[in-house]
């Protein structure tokens, strides 16, 4: 499975500055694990199932990290089928995750599915 990450218009990449900003800052093991998870999500795709991925709603999925009482977020969605993952969002949050990230990584996914070459970001494996 391609893993993709979605870069706004103005060339940020959400989930990719989450990752090397506020998940490293606070400590570089869980930007590890994050990473460790992608890779996973990578190799098994959309068969990848609880607890390491969960539907959300809409298409939306949430790829599931969990580090002492913290749990991390990365949203994400299909493109094209089973061709691409794109990683839209990433979020710590300690009880569901908020309808508001959704709807981010939704909107998200509509800016991306109106031009993915735009709006793709290939990290270098």
């Amino acid at each position: 499975m391609t893993i993709v990450y979605f870069r706004d218009s103005d060339g940020v990449v959400p989930v990719k500055d989450w990752l090397d900003g506020e998940v490293k800052r606070r400590d570089v093991r869980i930007a590890a694990k994050c990473r460790v998870r992608i890779a996973l999500l990578r190799t098994h795709g959309n068969l990848l199932r609880r607890p390491y991925s969960e539907y959300l709603r809409d298409g939306i999925y949430e790829l599931r990290i969990a580090y002492g009482r913290v749990n991390y977020r990365i949203l994400y969605f299909f493109h094209k089928g089973d061709e691409a993952v794109v990683l839209a969002h990433g979020l710590t949050k300690e009880a569901a995750v908020p309808n508001v990230d959704i709807e981010l990584a939704l909107r998200r996914r509509m800016i991306f599915e109106s031009s993915p070459e735009r709006h793709t970001y290939h990290e270098a494996e």
